[in-house]
């Protein structure tokens, strides 16, 4: 299994002063997910290189036990600080695609034309395609191959609205996930806030927020591992 993984290039949080970035835990749950079943994680950004890390995301209140290996892990932070470019990915090259969270891709990976294709073109391939907590905005403007929107009519999930009220954020991201998952016709569900909530439908895999992050990779690993239930 060749798993690629794609990360924001953006750090600023509007125009508030404030940092922004990738959420950890939706990125080291994963990552350790897909590392323990056998698979090959490939890391990928809009401008490769670091990808910011979202500061509030390495706070003790949010440290989890894949955050803390994380932490004590330099090879997997070897990884994190030279990613490839996204221009430079071959879809063909991978699997799955699965992207990361916090608020940074809702202002560069939902606008990426690179990014817009790489989806595409794995889903067109049948292949799984995985997005957690805001990560499902970048899907915004995907397409299915008749020119509709790729969420139209599938069974969603992401970051609730209730839950961008509760960090204060709502005013200040570009877009609501939530929102724009059903303008688009997705079929949104949620859970209850900030438990894990994660839905499939055929091979797109979306889930709700960070404590969904590894929820969201099991089921893209079984998609792979059993294809035909997928």
């Amino acid at each position: 299994m060749n798993i690629l993984m794609v990360l924001t290039s953006h750090d600023e949080l509007g125009d508030t002063g404030r940092k922004t970035g990738f959420w950890l835990e939706e990125f080291a749950a994963p990552y350790y997910a897909f590392l323990e079943a056998g698979a090959t994680v490939t890391v990928s950004s809009p401008k490769g290189g670091q990808p910011p890390l979202d500061p509030k995301s390495d706070e003790p209140n949010f440290q989890t036990e894949q955050t803390r290996r994380f932490n004590a892990d330099p090879a997997a932070q070897a990884v994190l600080a030279s990613t490839l470019p996204l221009a430079s990915i071959s879809p063909q090259d991978y699997d799955a695609v699965f992207y990361p969270g916090g608020h940074g891709p809702l202002w560069d990976l939902a606008e990426d034309k690179d990014s817009i294709t790489l989806i595409e073109s794995l889903y067109r391939s049948g292949k799984p395609v995985a997005f957690v907590c805001h990560a499902p905005g970048v899907l915004r403007h995907v397409k299915a191959a008749d020119g509709t929107p790729l969420v139209h009519g599938k069974k969603v999930t992401g970051f609730k609205n209730t839950e961008e009220d509760g960090v204060g954020l709502t005013n200040i991201v570009p877009f609501l996930v939530e929102d724009v998952l059903k303008q688009n016709g997705g079929i949104y569900s949620s859970g209850p806030d900030w438990s894990s909530y994660a839905v499939q439908d055929g091979h797109l895999i979306t889930g709700q927020n960070p404590g969904s992050s590894i929820e969201t990779a099991r089921i893209l690993i079984s998609a792979l591992q059993s294809p035909k239930a997928a």
